[in-house]
């Protein structure tokens, strides 16, 4: 059977775009780790801070618990001494004081709970970032070896087909594994339902001890179920907006730029020259994930108000300029700092060479930056 050359090329060149789509998905979720991990750090401390405070007054409110129930033993047993109001008034301590008792230990069971799950997300945390750091490291010596081997092409027919299997295999490992971490990322949120479950039974036991309280309590409830919907939503989105696939990068493009000015406070404005079209499936996601990369740079790294994503449609071209009114940065420096972890400019270009195209960055310190992007059509 005669092989045909051109069909084979197009195989490989699928299997490269498909692996370059996942290395930049992990990536993403290598970036993402790391953000959660600093923030469940921080959020671990302050609930271990918070815990030794209500511990201590736990143990206060205790200590007076048991002389007030002294108290009430002495003023009940002896008539002659005390009044009725006395002893009223000591009946009514001892009940005061052990329902803050109760309160502060329901607020201790609380903050035990939460420290323990925080400290089960961090562990979590780190060895999805430790993983998504080695896939990325993997991702690239495969990339290497499928790019090195198309330079050769016609010379190795016999050995692309035989490796051919093995390509698909790592596709299908690398696809299953970027499953995988998408499910414990969108699990962590889920996790935090059952925060809202025990609160859900304090404000039972509130009720019988309290419940003038419950109305405070109930709103938390309300407010902590629409930011875990918010952030499983949010996490959907970005593994893969469903609007990319149906409509195309227009529409899937200001969908995202409206999430993330109301996310993150930037305006960012959005304009289309030339007539809208679809692209290719691959060229589609790649540019939407370089706009994703560069504006998640600026949020970063920039600390601007303004930003810009222009894109413009021609016959046999698709150009992106993205500029922001940031700090800028040294282009040179960073670009040539093999020893930094620039996860963002590294997916911009990888992404923007996998479709032929060419990218350019222009930024002084102090001066904001701009991204040139341009990609042959067809």
């Amino acid at each position: 059977m005669k092989l045909d050359v051109s069909i084979l090329d197009s195989i490989v060149n699928n299997t490269i775009a498909v692996i370059e789509d996942s290395k930049g998905q992990i990536l993403e979720i290598a970036e993402h780790a790391v953000t959660e991990v600093e923030r469940v750090q921080a959020e671990l401390d302050e609930v271990q801070r918070e815990a030794a405070q209500i511990i201590q007054k736990v143990d206060e409110t205790d200590q007076k618990y048991k002389q007030s129930r002294l108290r009430l033993m002495e003023v009940s047993k002896d008539f002659r001494r005390f009044t009725e109001a006395d002893i009223k008034a000591a009946y009514e301590r001892a009940q005061e004081l052990q329902i803050a008792l109760v309160k502060l230990g329901e607020r201790e069971k609380s903050l035990r709970y939460r420290r323990d799950h925080l400290e089960r997300s961090f562990k979590r945390l780190m060895a999805t970032r430790q993983k998504a750091e080695s896939l990325v490291s993997q991702v690239a010596i495969v990339l290497n070896y499928l790019g090195s081997d198309l330079r050769d092409l016609s010379g190795h027919l016999d050995e692309i087909m035989q490796s051919e299997k093995m390509r698909f295999h790592i596709i299908e490992t690398m696809e299953e594994e970027r499953r995988r971490v998408a499910r414990e990322i969108h699990d962590g949120p889920a996790q935090s339902m059952a925060n809202l479950a025990m609160r859900t039974d304090y404000c039972l036991r509130l009720l019988e001890v309290e419940p003038e309280s419950l109305g405070s309590e109930m709103q938390l409830l309300q407010l902590l179920v629409r930011d875990c919907l918010a952030e499983v939503r949010q996490i959907m989105f970005d593994l893969r907006p469903m609007v990319l696939d149906d409509l195309g990068l227009m529409p899937a493009l200001k969908k995202y730029l409206e999430q993330f000015r109301g996310r993150h406070g930037l305006e960012v404005e959005l304009q289309c020259l030339g007539a809208e079209q679809r692209l290719h499936r691959t060229s589609e996601v790649a540019l939407f994930r370089v706009v994703q990369e560069a504006l998640n740079n600026v949020l970063k790294h920039a600390g601007p108000c303004q930003a810009l994503v222009k894109i413009e449609f021609l016959a046999d071209r698709f150009n992106l300029l993205l500029r922001d009114n940031g700090r800028g940065f040294n282009v040179s420096e960073v670009l040539d700092d093999k020893g930094s972890e620039r996860f963002g400019l590294t997916g911009i270009r990888e992404r923007v060479r996998l479709l032929g195209g060419e990218v350019r960055f222009f930024s002084v310190p102090g001066t904001g930056t701009t991204v040139i992007v341009s990609v042959p059509l067809g």
